[in-house]
């Protein structure tokens, strides 16, 4: 999280970005002592935006469960300090370990999923939405809403959406309009180790 934002109004990353863009634009004009009310309307307005479009209020209210049966809820606070202190962090561990699952719920905890949503990417459309509605019925979120899933050809995700499951071709795919990934503060590449070429330039 950012310190520089309170804890009730994190401004997302892509908010961020325009708004400095603005502010930037908005100093030069002032200073060359042109006319600049109508780009400090616009600053304004986007201001506005960016605090309605806040994630924090909706992800402060996700209900966070581990179930204990899961080898994961065990390690969830050792895996949450390593996100904290760490820009990459891997996670291993064996097939039905809670993985998939349960990852996306531990960055939540560890204050992620405020100025950006967590993207979860699964290599099959299958997994992508089945695992959504899991979480979705997990955290008690509703599915195209808190928790979204986007795959070709259907998408349900909203302006409210904290979690995101997506194929990885979709990820990629959006890095043609979002360079830097700024839609995401923390991204979840799932089974990594199938090394496609999706996933290698993702990781790249």
């Amino acid at each position: 999280m950012d310190g520089g934002q309170s804890a009730e109004k994190i401004i997302r990353l892509q908010d961020r970005a325009e708004i400095a863009e603005l502010e930037f634009r908005l100093k030069q004009r002032e200073k060359q002592k042109l006319p600049s009310d109508q780009l400090r309307r616009k600053l304004e307005s986007a201001l506005e935006r960016a605090q309605r479009r806040s994630l924090s209020e909706i992800a402060d209210n996700i209900k966070i469960k581990f179930p204990p049966e899961l080898p994961v809820s065990g390690k969830a606070d050792e895996i949450a300090e390593a996100i904290k202190k760490n820009s990459v962090v891997i996670v291993c561990g064996s097939t039905g370990s809670g993985k998939t699952t349960q990852l996306p719920k531990i960055a939540l905890k560890a204050g992620y999923g405020r100025a950006g949503m967590i993207g979860c990417t699964q290599p099959r459309r299958i997994a992508a939405s089945s695992m959504a509605e899991r979480v979705a019925e997990e955290t008690e979120c509703r599915y195209g809403v808190e928790v979204g899933c986007q795959v070709r050809f259907d998408s349900n995700v909203s302006d409210s959406t904290v979690i995101k499951f997506m194929t990885d071709g979709i990820l990629l795919a959006e890095t043609c309009t979002d360079r830097d990934m700024l839609a995401y503060e923390v991204l979840i590449i799932d089974e990594a180790h199938e090394r496609s070429l999706n996933i290698d330039f993702i990781l790249g």
